[in-house]
């Protein structure tokens, strides 16, 4: 019988589904593990050899984990909502519903061709109103909710109101939460607006007003790290800063809590620190300095007080409130100039542009409070209205930026702090001895610091604060393809819909183009906003990340129709054991989630406050990108407009290093134009020529690195009229590049194409072994053909070359049981570590063993199968019934590792004659020393060289 994988893989793959091998229930005799993938978004061109990479890691393990007596919870959904179907569909008028289906479709095939043991029957698409009917629910618990300070939890907002009803604010604004002092009479007295617009400043889910990023191309609302270099990441379109109502999630609530929790978790520290420094605690004091001539003040967050004779000048961000109101009108035509620069500029370039300075005066002074100076007002993009009071009373003696700003605008630099004795200190660390202070003088750093907080309290101009870098979640788009919010507006007043009435659906439109002034496609559904006069449906959607801030839970559970997660199977599952994914969601998915999981558990719903309790980031498979430089010639006639000129590899080479010219380069396509029956008009002495960007070619066009010129001309008719300058033998030579796998660089290998040619088995194997699984690695399939090779040296383990059966009965051999022994326990280990590329190796390495053994003990053999079942599961299934057992390999037990058989009874002894050695000798590690030596002196092979004499030593 022949090895043919995909006669093999298909019969089993049906088998399975019939079977339903993988489905999975609540066995209360098991432990429960829960592994999870970081589900797709289901985008037309489908999965490349990438996407699969964690899935098949957390498949291996899930297979492991059933085979050690686990139920496994392994499933599969799709974050189903987004931009990218919306665009889609307004660029080709097909329904994003209709596209995202068939995507769905796609990937599900695909998926299901590489063999995971998903159950499918559990899938969740977040875009189905079945599951976002609980996404629209949970919204309406963070808007019915509060977070107690007292309590340190969410509340209902009930408990709030009782506060309010009983004492009014006093509680709040003693604890410096809430700075609106009223009575519990003046409370009761206020109408219905006034208070639901007070209680809207405490809901987890509320609306508020904010600049945000606007796309008017893509017609919706873009997060920070979605513009770049003043336009949008996605399409390059021109983006602006307005003010917009939006709803937002209070997760800033939760910061300590998200801060503390990372303690608990088996995360990665390079992840745990990314979190931390996206939340950014800073512990300082909030100072007031007064405007001079003004009745304004401008509060500022420093983590160091004790600079604060230092601070010569203010930075106000370009967004603060008070910016309009100082500037005087000298100097308003150029600040109005400098806002309409800082709107093209995204936080994340302002942040990350450290070189360079810009800023404008505002004609405005502030009095320092210490030094009773008049100081000017800046305003200046390096400082942000989200993080801290969006301004900052600038110290340019302790902080780089700060002193980059001053040298940039000649102010002044007084030095407060001496760290003469710390050489080795920046600017910025806390360390050293405060002089030119006054007060301060002599004090090392850290007690200078508690100093200065006491005496701001006493000048009553602040206090000691707690500030965080993190902001509030986003909570709106202004697109079609998205959860609607389960919201009505009355008389101007937000309220959430009955939950009886959910799921409130997406409605049918015709245009799925933003509605102008801001505003979504809804907005124009006039019967849909405004049914019968009595109200006003809110008209943006949900963000993409709202399904997918607690899809795994509804994994556990969904098909239930009356909560989220049934509590019998969230008291099971609890939480993820294991969650593997990409590093790209680092701070917003896993930040939102944890957010989510902690309100959800306040509020009793679930058993745990942390979703994931291991963490692990697979790498990138990258791609190999075939590139070929490009040259553009200067002052010749446009005669060739179409036309465009290419230089294989060692014309690119030559003259990088000067050995040949842009001439030389010139007169070869010259001779090519001519042949073609064109000819250049210009004169050859007035001719430039520079080497321009590389272009990527399809590498299904290129064969190891020569391009198929003519095979891609004819597919690419905006190259049929380009030019290739050759090697000697006629060949196109490309440079490769390892670069991010992408449909954009042509370097994208399809899973489905390499399934057909090596079957799915290999396919899983190889992307194990190509490298540690955390590490980013190229795709080149010049390895594969050793993993190919292994799984035809397994199936010749158990069948001759006529194709019979040839396990045998015979006692195991006791080599062969060390090798299988030794495998265990090595795949064992390796696969609780995720270590899965040396797990291939072991495998490899014990089936060259029982080769070289001739091993065929069916015990053995067997047991060997169910080690290499996780990695390959379609051979191993046929193998294991080949040799007669009836029920599936993957329900199997993993075999006991017995390190009885790796304990060496005897030992091979070196024996040397003169310091060479003559030959080896086997025996028993029990034997004595003059046992072994009258051993060793009996060999003929050594009484040639003794000669009947006893050694000396």
């Amino acid at each position: 019988m022949e090895y043919v994988f995909s006669h093999i893989e298909s019969k089993w793959k049906q088998q399975w589904a019939a079977d339903a091998l993988y489905k999975v229930s609540e066995d209360y005799s098991k432990p429960k593990y829960y592994v999870l993938d970081m589900f797709p978004y289901p985008s037309g061109a489908g999965l490349h050899v990438g996407h699969p990479l964690g899935y098949v890691a957390t498949d291996i393990f899930s297979r492991y984990k059933r085979l050690n007596g686990f139920n496994v919870l392994h499933t599969m959904g799709f974050d189903a909502f987004g931009l990218p179907a919306e665009q889609y569909a307004i660029e080709t008028g097909t329904h994003p519903a209709i596209t995202t289906k068939k995507n769905i479709e796609y990937y599900r095939e695909q998926l299901n061709k590489i063999g995971f043991c998903y159950d499918w029957s559990r899938e969740v698409i977040t875009a189905d109103p079945a599951f976002y009917k609980w996404t629209q629910w949970i919204f309406i618990q963070l808007f019915k909710s509060w977070y107690n300070p007292f309590l340190n939890k969410a509340e209902e907002i009930e408990t709030l109101i009782a506060i309010f009803e009983n004492e009014g604010s006093k509680q709040l604004v003693e604890k410096g939460i809430f700075d609106i002092v009223f009575t519990a009479d003046e409370w009761k007295n206020k109408t219905e607006k006034e208070q639901q617009e007070i209680l809207m400043q405490f809901r987890l889910a509320y609306l508020d007003h904010a600049d945000i990023w606007w796309c008017e191309t893509l017609g919706t609302v873009l997060a920070n790290d979605e513009v770049k270099d003043g336009v949008s990441e996605r399409g390059g379109h021109p983006v602006e800063r307005i003010r917009m109502r939006q709803w937002f999630l209070r997760i800033t609530a939760y910061a300590d809590r998200l801060l503390d929790g990372l303690n608990t978790l088996d995360w990665s520290d390079s992840m745990k620190e990314m979190q931390r420094n996206w939340i950014g605690r800073s512990e300082g004091a909030s100072v007031n300095f007064n405007v001079s001539d003004s009745k304004y003040s401008i509060e500022v967050f420093t983590t160091r007080p004790d600079t604060i004779y230092g601070a010569t000048f203010m930075v106000l961000a370009p967004e603060h409130d008070l910016v309009d109101e100082i500037t005087t009108d000298e100097f308003k035509s150029e600040v109005n100039t400098y806002l309409d620069y800082v709107k093209t500029r995204s936080e994340r370039d302002r942040q990350a542009e450290v070189k360079k300075v810009t800023g404008q005066f505002t004609g405005a002074f502030a009095i320092n409070p210490f030094t009773e100076n008049k100081i000017p007002i800046y305003i200046a993009e390096y400082v942000l209205a989200g993080y801290g009071t969006g301004a900052i009373m600038a110290v340019p003696s302790n902080d780089e930026r700060d002193f980059a700003f001053a040298e940039k605008f000649s102010l002044p630099v007084v030095e407060v702090v001496d760290q003469s004795a710390y050489p080795n200190a920046d600017k910025q660390d806390k360390v050293g001895v405060i002089i030119n202070s006054e007060m301060l003088n002599g004090l090392e750093v850290k007690e200078a610091i508690s100093t200065m907080i006491s005496a701001i309290a006493k000048k009553n101009i602040g206090k000691r604060k707690i500030n965080y870098r993190l902001r509030d979640a986003g909570f709106s788009r202004q697109r079609y393809w998205g959860e609607p919010f389960p919201v009505i507006y009355k008389n101007e007043i937000p309220y959430v819909l009955n939950e009886n009435d959910l799921p409130l659906e997406l409605p049918e439109v015709v245009s799925y183009k933003p509605g102008g002034n801001a505003q979504s496609p809804l907005a124009a559904l006039t019967d849909w906003v405004n049914p019968d006069n009595t109200f006003i449906r809110e008209t943006d959607t949900m963000p993409g990340y709202a399904g997918s801030s607690w899809y795994f839970l509804r994994y556990m559970d969904p098909k239930n129709p009356d909560r989220f997660v049934g509590e019998a199977a969230e008291n099971y599952w609890q939480n993820v054991d294991l969650y593997v994914g990409g590093t790209e969601h680092a701070v917003g998915h896993l930040l939102y989630s944890r957010m989510w999981q902690k309100f959800l558990f306040d509020r009793n719903l679930v058993s745990k406050d942390e979703p994931f309790k291991k963490l692990v980031n697979q790498g990138m498979i990258q791609g190999i990108s075939k590139v070929a430089t490009r040259v553009k010639f200067y002052k010749v006639a446009l005669v060739y407009i179409n036309a465009e000129f290419f230089i294989s590899h060692s014309w690119a080479e030559k003259y990088r290093k000067k050995e040949i010219t842009g001439i030389d380069i010139y007169t070869e396509f010259n001779e090519q134009c001519k042949i073609a029956g064109k000819d250049w008009e210009d004169d050859i002495n007035n001719v430039e020529m520079k080497l321009t960007e590389g272009i990527h070619f399809p590498i299904q066009y290129v064969d190891g690195d020569i391009l198929k010129i003519e095979k891609y001309k004819k597919s690419h008719y905006t190259h049929s009229n380009s030019f290739f300058l050759c090697e000697e033998d006629g060949s196109f030579i490309c440079d490769s590049v390892v670069e991010k796998m992408s449909k954009r660089y042509g370097n994208v290998v399809n899973p489905d194409d390499v399934i057909a040619e090596y079957g799915a088995d290999c396919f899983r194997m190889y992307e194990m072994f190509l490298g540690p699984l955390e590490a980013s690695k190229p795709w080149d399939t010049k390895g594969i053909s050793g993993v190919a090779g292994f799984l035809r040296k397994l199936w010749r383990l158990f069948y001759d070359d006529n194709g019979q059966l040839k396990l045998s009965e015979t006692e195991p051999d006791k080599d062969a049981l060390k090798a299988l022994h030794k495998c265990i326990k090595k795949v064992g280990d390796d696969i609780e570590r995720l270590s899965f590329n040396t797990a291939v190796s072991a495998c490899m390495i014990a089936v060259n063993s029982f080769q070289d053994l001739k091993c065929s003990n069916k015990n053995i053999l067997k047991d060997f199968l169910v080690i290499v079942a996780p990695f390959a599961p379609f051979i191993t299934e046929e193998l294991w019934h080949a040799s007669g057992e009836k029920e599936s390999i993957h329900i199997a037990t993993w075999p006991k590792f017995n390190p009885e058989y790796l304990v060496e009874n005897t030992f091979v002894y070196p024996v040397s004659i003169n310091g060479k050695v003559r030959t080896t000798l086997e025996l028993p590690l029990t034997m004595q020393k003059e046992e072994i030596e009258q051993s060793v002196l009996a060999l003929e092979s050594i009484l040639k060289w003794t000669e009947g004499k006893t050694p000396k030593k």
